[in-house]
């Protein structure tokens, strides 16, 4: 059986990549342990961060690694927060707070967003493949649903007319960001 790192302290960053690639019946998926150094990221895009990652953890582990970066870009607020997603405040309920707040005077018709996710995959040290997945939105007027992680309550998706917070997992895991970068990966590693 082949091995596969991701390279993601993030529980639930872990747990959806973990879920999404449990077809991958020849492949066993394995997050980092946690006893391993955090790498300060300093890409000023979500691949060039996501590729960072992939770098650093598979010197660590010595494995084929797999690293995300994510983040939610709105346009109102010229991108933010973009690649400093994570890091917009301590919490994901903070950060929900901090960003309807700055929104707070803008139309609804001018909250529109887009969910980002970067994975790269490298080999000993080396970046052997990458992909950028864009899932486009709204952020909503106030929180909504109790699913998933991060952003998703307050991220409006046209085509459900819900929050991600609201979507049932299968639903979220496969329109998602994160779920069309994971298919992707997933038809790259059957190659192998």
């Amino acid at each position: 059986m082949k091995r596969l790192i991701v390279a993601s302290t993030n529980a639930g960053k872990a747990g959806e990549i973990q879920t999404i690639l449990a077809p991958l019946s020849s492949w066993l998926v394995e997050t980092i342990g946690a006893d391993l150094p955090d790498l300060e990221e300093t890409g000023s895009t979500f691949v060039e961060n996501a590729e960072q990652k992939a770098e650093f953890y598979s010197r660590l582990t010595n494995e084929l690694t797999v690293a995300d970066d994510s983040g939610l870009v709105v346009d109102a607020l010229d991108g933010r927060p973009g690649i400093y997603s994570a890091r917009y405040a301590p919490t994901d309920e903070e950060r929900n707070i901090r960003l309807l707040r700055e929104l707070r005077n803008t139309p609804e018709s001018e909250r529109t967003a887009a969910f980002v996710c970067a994975l790269a995959l490298a080999r000993s040290g080396d970046v052997i493949w990458s992909v950028e997945e864009r899932v486009q939105g709204r952020i909503a007027l106030e929180p909504a649903g109790d699913r998933g992680f991060g952003y998703d309550p307050i991220f409006w998706t046209p085509e459900f007319g819900r929050t991600m917070g609201e979507l049932e997992p299968e639903v979220k895991n496969r329109i998602s960001h994160r779920g069309r970068a994971l298919k992707r990966l997933k038809e790259w590693l059957g190659t192998l």
